[in-house]
């Protein structure tokens, strides 16, 4: 995988936090930035299958509805 630099400017008392961190951890604060947004990444993907699996559900008879009753007029209902 290609990686590209970004550079972020933050307040000083958010850099030393995020130094602070992540020399706790015994990482650059460049990595530290990007397993913060690669958490950031999984966090939102996670969000999104809930939010459209939850979606599903509340549509669920609507979906059933529309499309059972297009698939039974062109005879592809439940057998």
């Amino acid at each position: 995988m290609s990686k590209t630099q970004l550079n972020v400017r933050v307040d000083e008392a958010t850099a030393e936090t995020a130094r602070q961190r992540a020399s706790q951890r015994g990482i650059s604060v460049n990595r530290y930035i990007e397993e913060l947004v690669q958490q950031d990444e999984g966090e939102n993907g996670k969000t999104f299958v809930e939010a459209a699996a939850d979606f599903m559900k509340r549509y669920e008879e609507v979906f059933a509805e529309e499309f059972g009753t297009r698939a039974a007029a062109r005879g592809e209902g439940a057998r």
